[in-house]
C-alpha cells in the first residue's frame, strides 16, 4: 500500500508541477517571458516524478503498467479541475463533472 500512495503522490506533484509549467504564462509574467527555463527545469522535475510514480505503482500491481496510467489519469483530471478553477476561475460545468466521474470510475 505504501507504493501505492507513495505513486499516487509523486503523480500529483507531477500534475501539479505540469499545470503550472504549461498555465503559468496566464498568470505570471516572468514564467510567460522565460518559457526556455521554465521547460527545462519543470521538465525535469516532471519527468523524475513521473518515472518514479509509474516505478512505484507498477510494482504495487506485479509489473503491470495499465493500473498506473489509469491513475495518472484520474489524478491529472482533478488536478486539472481543481488549479483551473483556482487560478482561471473557471467553474465546474457539466463536461468537466462527467470527465471528473469518469476519471474516478
Amino acid at each position: 500500500m505504501r507504493a501505492l500512495l507513495a505513486g499516487i503522490g509523486l503523480y500529483l506533484i507531477g500534475q501539479v508541477l505540469t499545470w503550472f509549467q504549461t498555465n503559468g504564462q496566464f498568470i505570471s509574467p516572468w514564467i510567460k517571458n522565460h518559457p526556455l527555463i521554465i521547460s527545462v527545469v519543470g521538465g525535469t522535475a516532471i519527468s523524475y516524478a513521473f518515472i518514479k510514480a509509474t516505478a512505484l505503482i507498477a510494482s504495487y500491481y506485479d509489473g503491470l503498467i495499465w493500473p498506473g496510467r489509469f491513475i495518472g489519469f484520474a489524478v491529472g483530471i482533478a488536478t486539472f479541475a481543481v488549479l483551473t478553477r483556482a487560478f482561471m476561475g473557471e467553474g465546474i460545468n457539466a463536461k468537466t463533472v462527467v470527465s471528473l466521474g469518469l476519471a474516478f470510475a
